[in-house]
């Protein structure tokens, strides 16, 4: 378990993690968060909330299956609730992440990788999976900073140049984004991985480059 406070929530089911999903609550504090994702009316909820300032609160067992990823998919799963720990991280969504609130979330992925092998490409954004419906954990979010600590993958720009003809689409469908609306999966993938919240289906080459690199990583 976790460490921090058990304030135990009534909305989950059982399952079994092996992705990690993080959040932002939009709300701009803690308390509000808390008794949404609490609240047996809302049908909404999360492993854990971390507030700004890093106290850390656990509302569902990591054994139980929390109502936090809603209709999503990823890599051809689309239960993600039956397989993910879902994070909060409490930010409105249009502000930096806060740094202790960031060393609580790093300290609280090394200890669920320990107890669960996570794989390191299984760190996603809930706009990741979720694309044109969420858009969580913002752009501002630190992936490179997780992805050096393993929590993720991670390319630098600009990568090598990508494979001529790369299929661009079918590449972000390898990675594991839902395609059926693929300007919204081209917007997620440039949401996490360059930190722009810039909408259109045209991967541009040092997108396609990036999405190479990315692949290949996962391969390995």
């Amino acid at each position: 378990m976790g460490q921090g406070e058990w304030l135990p929530s009534p909305n989950f089911d059982e399952r079994r993690p092996g992705f990690v999903i993080i959040h932002h609550t939009s709300s701009d504090t803690a308390a509000r968060a808390i008794r949404i994702l609490s609240d047996p009316g809302s049908k909404v909820s999360a492993h854990y909330v971390i507030d700004r300032d890093g106290r850390l609160v656990q509302l569902v067992d990591e054994r139980a299956r929390a109502w936090h990823a809603g209709d999503s998919r990823w890599g051809g799963i689309a239960d993600l609730n039956s397989f993910s720990i879902g994070i909060e991280l409490v930010n409105t969504g249009e502000e930096p992440f806060a740094e202790p609130q960031i060393v609580a979330l790093l300290s609280l992925l090394a200890g669920l990788r320990e107890r669960y092998r996570i794989p390191v490409a299984n760190y996603l954004g809930h706009g990741d999976i979720a694309p044109g419906r969420k858009v969580d954990p913002s752009r501002s979010f630190p992936w490179q900073r997780l992805a050096a600590q393993g929590f993720g993958l991670w390319c630098e720009a600009p990568a090598p140049a990508a494979p001529p003809g790369l299929d661009a689409i079918g590449a972000l469908q390898a990675f594991g984004y839902d395609v059926a609306d693929v300007a919204a999966a081209a917007t997620a993938f440039r949401r996490h991985f360059r930190g722009e919240e810039r909408s259109g289906a045209v991967l541009d080459e040092t997108e396609r480059a990036l999405l190479a690199c990315l692949l290949e990583l996962k391969r390995r």
